[in-house]
């Protein structure tokens, strides 16, 4: 079995500059004595994402935080594969987003790239396979570059129109197996107690956290 380094109480980097993300891991992280601090409380650079997989992306942004502010650092890579699209977006999910929708420079337009998946799958006729799953990678580095990964998937279907409003990215149309609601309609606590984040975020504290305090 593989042993698996232990993170102790104190101040833990999230590696991320999107705030539901931020959101997301925070509340998750309340039980176990942490002190979370985002990446852009702390003006550190995001690194570009050049990685082909989740994991990759996930310890390229974990590795710099944990560089930059010499603390361990959690990074999250997450994204949506669509089966009838032979699972895309994938590790582009983001990229579809990409929109100059802010002056002065690039933005991410969450409902277009939500046009963009209905789209594909629209023109694929209405009986179409509309399954999907959402993935997510966690990566926890430390200073002296260790690492630990640990990955979490939700399955579901996509729905249209979008429905709901709290939400982030492509949770408006996403509606996961055994529910009749959507990411974006589903009560916070509800998202983070069967979602890919919590998924994978069980599998890091069971290898990797001591009990909560």
């Amino acid at each position: 079995m593989t042993e698996h380094r232990k993170l102790s109480p104190g101040k833990l980097i999230i590696a991320s500059h999107n705030q539901g993300k931020v959101r997301e891991i925070r509340a998750l992280l309340a039980p176990f004595g942490i002190e979370p601090v985002s990446a852009s409380e702390l003006n550190l650079p995001e690194p570009e994402e050049t990685g082909t997989t989740f994991a990759e992306n996930a310890l390229l942004k974990a590795h710099a935080s944990a560089q930059g502010a010499d603390c361990v650092a959690l990074a999250d890579d997450s994204g949506l594969y669509v089966a009838a699209l032979n699972g895309a977006p994938g590790v582009y999910t983001a990229d579809w987003a990409e929109a100059d929708i802010y002056e002065g420079g690039p933005g991410r337009d969450w409902y277009m790239a939500m046009g963009k998946v209905e789209g594909k799958l629209s023109e694929l006729g209405p009986d179409t396979d509309r399954s999907a799953y959402f993935t997510c990678t966690l990566a926890l580095a430390w200073p002296d570059g260790h690492a630990e990964l640990f990955e979490g998937r939700v399955h579901g279907n996509l729905v249209w129109p979008p429905r709901g409003t709290m939400g982030f990215g492509y949770d408006p149309v996403f509606q996961p197996v055994g529910f009749e609601k959507t990411f974006a309609e589903l009560d916070p606590q509800q998202k983070h107690d069967i979602s890919h984040r919590a998924d994978a975020f069980d599998k890091l504290v069971k290898a990797c956290f001591d009990q909560p305090v």
